[in-house]
């Protein structure tokens, strides 16, 4: 490929975060359309979407300067969450949300909506994941505290654990590391009783 002189060569940050913002939502599109996979399947990719959606999030916060990040819901019928952005330099706030101050992008999500049968839920007692108490069936899947998880500019985020389950009762765990905002996904294994990193 030839570049004229003076033309910067590569892409920039905006056309790599586009790129795969584009990707992601081609990517949930196409395997929605694989419907006879098995709800294992489905499972992981719901997993993987989140993680991947996560890691868009902070990369997200750390090109704008700005506080990006997701805010969790129930509203009766399944836990969602809307993608949030801070609009006068606070943080993330959930009044300041219902107000509009921290503007939301894009329409509230649901697993389900992309992964068939997949939803946020603890479906049976499990042991936590970093060897606190464990978690009994039925209790909050959404495990940061409060209803907000937020990537900071410096890369850091809410530390915390998002729950996942399959049709058929498999669970998941999406987990974000709070000092460096890793994400990681586990699958329990109920053979040995154990998380498993996948």
């Amino acid at each position: 490929m030839h570049h004229r002189r003076g033309e910067p060569a590569g892409w920039s940050l905006v056309e790599l975060v586009m790129v795969i913002g584009v990707s992601l939502v081609v990517g949930a599109l196409a395997l929605a359309a694989f419907a006879p996979l098995g709800a294992r399947a489905r499972a992981i990719g719901a997993a993987r979407y989140l993680a991947a959606l996560l890691q868009r999030e902070r990369m997200e916060a750390v090109r704008t300067g700005r506080v990006c990040g997701l805010r969790f819901d129930d509203d009766g019928s399944a836990i969602g969450f809307v993608r949030v952005v801070d609009g006068n330099g606070n943080g993330l706030r959930s009044a300041e949300i219902a107000d509009g101050i921290d503007p939301m992008r894009g329409q509230r999500v649901r697993p389900a909506d992309a992964f068939a049968g997949v939803r946020f839920a603890i479906v049976d007692d499990v042991p936590s994941i970093d060897g606190g108490p464990g978690l009994a069936a039925g209790a909050d899947p959404v495990r940061l505290g409060s209803p907000i998880l937020a990537f900071a500019p410096t890369g850091s985020a809410t530390s915390g654990t998002l729950y996942l389950a399959s049709a058929d009762r498999q669970q998941f765990a999406v987990r974000v590391l709070g000092a460096t905002g890793r994400v990681r996904i586990f699958e329990f294994e109920r053979a040995t009783a154990r998380w498993v990193p996948r």
